[in-house]
């Protein structure tokens, strides 16, 4: 049996318990030319939750009664005359948030574990990680010398960003919540700064660390935080929109800048992001990360917890703020199938 957590209802504002439905299906028989994954680890990200509302976007949105889209890795358990994969490849892919799948293969791709663990291909070598990196190098252009700003700095994504930034020479400060995160940024990642959005005043904080304003600013969450980035931004700065958590579960309208006649004034840009454009280059990117990786240069972690059953819970840690790094649930059965 294959445990599932179907979308069942369209959220307004936070998504409670009752949006997911926790089912047991049979699992299908394979097909010719089809694999079944059994998967161990499944990506928990802010996107989700766009994913759920019933808008035209970048990516359908998750139908009622089909399992939740999420990204995944797990381990080839059985084959029916596939021409690629084998018993015991491990695939990363959209397998859902589920403890099978059934695939041919298509939107998978296999990755080495002796190189790096599970929970790394769907964080700094996954989605995460491919989002930082082009997003702050093909869009933010970023150069030696710049004064970086990053919002959700201890995220997933911000984490990367800063790390990446710091290694092309830049001067980088993020934002975060909590005075342990912002610890964090700047003694385990080496950020220049941090300035803690929960305690202190973030235009204040932008203007000391930044004072010669911002060359780039790397916004994950929107709102209020991305008007004070406006208020400090240099001539020609950019700014990569990648995120705007602040807004996701808003039940009326979205707060965007009113600062954005800086825009004008600085000769800036304000560009959104969406990584699948750049999913011709993934292959080059982690080649690269991988490299920035072992030699210590970039740091990867991972915040695990356990048990599908558990997925609500875990979901909403990546509102709540209650996590560091890449979020991830662990929904491996003891005893696989096969």
């Amino acid at each position: 049996m294959n445990k599932q957590m179907k979308l069942v209802k369209r959220p307004v504002g936070m998504p409670d318990a009752n949006t997911w439905a926790l089912e047991e299906n049979p699992i299908p028989e394979l097909k010719d030319g089809e694999v079944l994954i059994q998967t161990h680890y499944i990506s928990l990200d802010p996107a989700m939750r766009g994913w759920m509302n019933d808008v035209k976007s970048y990516i359908p949105p998750v139908q009622i009664g089909d399992v939740m889209r999420a990204g995944s890795i797990g381990e080839v358990i059985k084959v029916n005359n596939h021409p690629k994969y084998k018993v015991g490849d491990v695939l990363t892919g959209w397998g859902g948030v589920q403890q099978y799948n059934v695939t041919n293969g298509e939107g998978f791709y296999p990755v080495d574990t002796s190189l790096a663990p599970m929970p790394t291909y769907i964080g700094t070598l996954g989605m995460p990680g491919m989002t930082a990196y082009f997003g702050i190098l093909e869009v933010g252009k970023i150069k030696e010398g710049d004064v970086v700003l990053v919002s959700g700095a201890a995220g997933a994504v911000g984490s990367v960003v800063g790390q990446v930034a710091k290694i092309k020479g830049c001067k980088v400060i993020g934002i975060a919540g909590g005075a342990e995160k912002c610890k964090y940024l700047v003694e385990e990642l080496g950020y220049d700064g941090a300035i803690d959005y929960k305690n202190e005043n973030v235009s204040k904080g932008i203007k000391e660390h930044c004072q010669k304003g911002i060359d780039v600013y790397f916004d994950n969450v929107g709102g209020e935080i991305l008007d004070a980035a406006l208020a400090r931004l240099r001539m020609h700065a950019r700014i990569v929109i990648c995120g705007a958590i602040s807004q996701y579960n808003n039940t009326d309208k979205i707060n965007g800048p009113s600062n954005y006649l800086s825009l004008l004034v600085n000769r800036a840009t304000m560009q959104g992001m969406v990584v699948m454009d750049y999913a011709k280059d993934y292959r080059e990117a982690a080649m690269n990360m991988g490299m920035w990786m072992a030699q210590g240069k970039l740091k990867s972690k991972e915040d695990i917890y356990v048990g599908i059953e558990n997925f609500h819970d875990t979901f909403k840690r990546l509102f709540t703020g209650e996590k560091k790094g890449k979020l991830v649930l662990k929904v491996l059965e003891e005893a696989p199938v096969g």
